[in-house]
């Protein structure tokens, strides 16, 4: 088939990307495939980071959308209906982008027997907005088929067209970061030096909890030996008062900062110098750092909101806990005081999430 994939690819930032590029990587091993990205993702006025790239060797990308260019949109989908494609799969996560898509979707739709696929990563967004549901339906109604990846994501999938035709599928692997590297390696190269390491990793905004990791240290201090929390990510919220507050509960000394965007190539190291990984969200729909965290064979603490829990089995590949400080300490304290095999766990547990999984899953949906 000739498949055209939308959305971001690298060198832009973030997991969708990342989960791009490997969807694309999967798909070419027996069809012909298209990328398309953006020339412009979102107006620098949007855009709360340093930079929206990164550095890139891999396959490049058509770079045609500009989010904010109607002129972008229509010869984008000229683009795409002269090559005839039979099925255009776009990446979905935010409403800002429905205008653009809604425009591309509905050219195509008009021009070709192609069919449309829609992978639901968000469908409304962490900090929401009245149009959110509006716009989301304007493009929906161009499109044939949605894919999603937890309950979360379908039921609002369900409450903007409940008739839509969806296909569940667990969030595949990220495998694209490199191989596990030996633990005392990857502590020596972040200057780590405790003999616990709990990993809170990503960019870093209010919905993530950040801020109930550091209040949950206050309890967790008093209870568990030579232990350290790696913070890393780039702070789009402002990284001084997460100082601030480990200061005024004087656990400061049991956190290492390193507020930035961290290289792919940096990636294998902190997930393997830690023990564990904690996400201590306060709403989410889904994760994309749980597939990273089980590549490299981690267990993951996780809060209870959205879709996060689904991917975590309480007690053999990780622990799930409520939304506030104490429960969060328990999980961790639970955690190093278990004698589970949770690698073991997760090693066997993770073998659902593959790519070639997913594309099966999606490509039988359409015929």
């Amino acid at each position: 088939m000739k498949i055209i994939l939308i959305g971001p690819f690298p060198p832009f930032r973030g997991g969708i990307s990342m989960f791009n590029h490997s969807l694309a990587k999967e798909l070419e091993k027996d069809n012909k495939v298209y990328r398309i990205s953006f020339s412009k993702q979102y107006p620098n006025l949007f855009f709360p980071g340093k930079t929206q790239l990164f550095d890139f060797n891999g396959q490049s990308s058509m770079n045609l959308i500009n989010s904010i260019n109607p002129l972008s949109w229509k010869s984008t989908a000229n683009y795409i209906n002269n090559i005839e494609p039979d099925l255009v799969i776009f990446q979905y996560w935010m409403p800002f982008f429905a205008p653009a898509f809604s425009s591309i979707a509905k050219k195509i739709k008009n021009t070709n027997d192609t069919k449309i696929i829609v992978n639901c990563n968000n469908i409304i967004p962490h900090e929401s907005g009245i149009f959110d549901k509006y716009l989301s339906l304007k493009f929906f109604k161009h499109c044939d088929y949605f894919i999603v990846m937890s309950d979360s994501v379908k039921n609002d999938l369900l409450s903007i067209i409940p008739s839509a035709s969806y296909i569940e599928s667990k969030h595949p692997l990220y495998d694209t970061f490199g191989n596990s590297i030996d633990k005392e390696e990857a502590r020596k190269s972040l200057s780590l030096k405790s003999e616990k390491v709990i990993l809170n990793f990503g960019l870093i905004r209010d919905y993530k909890g950040l801020d109930l990791l550091i209040e949950s240290t206050d309890n967790l201090k008093n209870k568990l030996d030579d232990f350290k929390i790696v913070v890393a990510g780039e702070c789009y919220n402002g990284e001084q008062q997460y100082y601030e507050l480990a200061r005024k509960l004087e656990v400061e000394d049991c956190f290492d900062f390193k507020f930035k965007f961290v290289e792919n190539s940096d990636i294998p190291k902190y997930f393997c110098a830690a023990d564990v990984v904690v996400l201590p969200y306060k709403s989410a729909t889904q994760s994309g750092i749980i597939p990273i965290a089980y590549h490299y064979n981690k267990p993951v603490i996780t809060t209870n909101v959205g879709g996060l829990a689904e991917c975590v089995l309480h007690g053999k590949t990780g622990f799930i806990c409520d939304t506030n400080p104490q429960s969060i300490s328990n999980g961790i304290l639970e955690f190093f005081n278990s004698n589970e095999n949770f690698i073991n766990n997760v090693n066997e547990y993770k073998k659902q999430f593959s790519w070639e999984i997913f594309v099966k899953n999606m490509i039988a949906a359409i015929r």
